[in-house]
């Protein structure tokens, strides 16, 4: 069943950090009900509802808020939901008649978890942005990228998942476990600007030790190190190293033929020019897959990079079925793995509202009341 088994979260739809913080839930065991819109335009980021991946583990029902009858449905649904979350800039929510006020008369138990770039507060917060400008803020992303060369996007992992799903869900989970003793529910503002600065927090204390330099693709973490970087193979693909620490980097040395020297030496900067150029060389007369074979398990710290369409057949993941198949797309298994609470099978997405009727009428709406939300267009 999960852990958070009768667990109810209602989730106004949305993209990036919210979605995934629902299917992270439900993976887990909540009951996750979807609000859709009734009328949605296609964009770039639109996909075919089998093939949603982070919309798995939800009962669908379609609402047309601007409604007073939709929003009347929404504040009937809300008065037997545990978690409401929500990704409106601040004060639309208030203004469409469901904010955290409103919500609490009518169920003081509610954590009301609210996920947004730039906060409830602060001269950003009602401005647009996505995950790049958020890291951009955060100081995240001034680091990421080459020696002399311009910042890369790390895709969208840092700001919309790392500083906003995990951050949402954290503070969700704790609101839910203060409500255990206070018996009352409460905001939980999550701004993707906010984690992704706290996920910067170990480069804050380098950075104050005099241990990290502003200058990108310079330090231990950033490809500045030789020994923490990624090397091409002769078959064109690569692998990834990450023999930080000397007992590990001796263990590299040794298996791929690196000279002691560089062993001796391994954090005198002067050495490093030579020591890549040598790695360089080395990797290049071998395939990944040989690399692969004979590396990976070891203590050198070494793993062929693979892509999305081959981290599934990789043994380890085999071995731990850190992968399901559902109608046909692969994707990860939930995570993490409890000893007693164990995760179900995730159920795959289904179209927006198409658990309409059947969440209406778990809510207690008789069938006549049901056709004439309908009828009206407030739900659908």
């Amino acid at each position: 069943m999960g852990p958070l088994a009768g667990v109810r979260i209602i989730e106004l739809a949305g993209i990036g950090p919210g979605p995934l913080a629902g299917m992270l839930l439900g993976d887990l065991g909540a009951e996750v009900i979807r609000v859709d819109r009734t009328e949605t335009e296609p964009g770039a980021l639109a996909l075919a509802p089998q093939q949603d991946v982070v919309l798995r583990n939800r009962r669908r029902i379609a609402i047309d808020l601007k409604q007073p009858q939709g929003l009347a449905v929404l504040l009937r649904l809300m008065d037997g939901a545990d978690v409401l979350i929500e990704g409106f800039r601040p004060g639309v929510a208030e203004r469409l008649g469901f904010g955290p006020e409103t919500c609490h008369v009518r169920n003081p138990r509610l954590v009301f978890a609210r996920m947004t770039g730039f906060g409830q507060t602060g001269p950003l917060a009602p401005a647009a942005g996505h995950d790049l400008n958020y890291i951009s803020l955060a100081g995240a992303l001034h680091g990421i990228g080459r020696a002399g060369d311009r910042p890369v996007p790390p895709l969208n992992l840092v700001g919309d998942y790392g500083g906003g799903t995990m951050f949402l869900v954290v503070g969700i989970l704790a609101a839910l476990l203060e409500r255990g003793r206070s018996g009352r529910g409460q905001v939980v503002d999550a701004a993707m600007v906010d984690g992704a600065a706290v996920l910067m927090a170990p480069f804050f204390a380098w950075l104050a030790a005099g241990r990290w330099r502003e200058t990108r693709g310079e330090n231990l973490l950033d490809g500045g190190a030789p020994f923490y970087d990624t090397y091409a193979t002769a078959d064109g693909r690569f692998v990834s190293v990450a023999a930080l620490e000397p007992k590990f980097f001796a263990e590299l040395a040794t298996r791929v033929g690196l000279e002691p020297e560089f062993v001796a030496r391994q954090y005198d900067r002067a050495t490093w020019p030579a020591m890549r150029a040598r790695l360089t060389a080395i990797f290049a007369t071998r395939s990944r897959a040989e690399w692969s074979a004979a590396l990976e398990g070891t203590d050198a710290c070494v793993a062929g990079v693979r892509s999305l369409s081959e981290a599934a057949s990789h043994p380890h993941a085999r071995a731990r079925e850190a992968f399901v198949e559902l109608g046909g797309v692969t994707q990860p298994a939930p995570a993490p793995r409890f000893s007693r609470s164990a995760t179900e099978r995730p159920a795959p997405p289904t179209p927006p509202g198409a658990a309409t009727d059947q969440v209406l009428e778990a809510a207690g709406f008789a069938p006549a009341e049901i056709a004439a939300l309908r009828e009206a267009g407030a739900v659908r």
